[in-house]
């Protein structure tokens, strides 16, 4: 059975990094294209980022650009989304998700498959 599963939300301080993993098991991740959703409470889940298979291509939220960076190593079937200078509105639950295409989109409707979740919560 195919999965997405994340891994390294937590409690961070303003300022603070934290870097999310998403590992990949019963498919090869090679060949997809990954993104990362949040949703925050009361709120609709939104795209935050998404890298194309071979990592050529990576885009980004306006309001994250500059200080999450999203990156992948194949060879350990597993994705990743760096973030730094976390802010209190950056609290939410983070979702890796696997693209029906080979494009990034901040559709929902473009997910074939999503992970279970992370929280991430910015907070003094």
């Amino acid at each position: 059975q195919s999965q997405l599963v994340e891994s390294g939300g937590g409690l961070v301080q303003p300022g603070g990094s934290l870097r999310l993993s998403c590992v990949a098991s019963g498919f090869t991740l090679d060949y997809y294209t990954i993104g990362w959703f949040r949703q925050a409470p009361g709120k609709e889940r939104e795209w935050v980022s998404c890298i194309t298979s071979g990592g050529s291509r990576t885009t980004y939220l306006d309001s994250i650009e500059g200080r999450f960076t999203i990156s992948r190593d194949n060879a350990k079937n597993t994705v990743y989304l760096q973030m730094n200078s976390l802010k209190p509105e950056d609290t939410a639950v983070y979702y890796c998700a696997r693209y029906r295409f080979s494009y990034c989109s901040s559709l929902m409707r473009d997910i074939s498959k999503w992970g279970q979740g992370t929280q991430v919560t910015v907070s003094s």
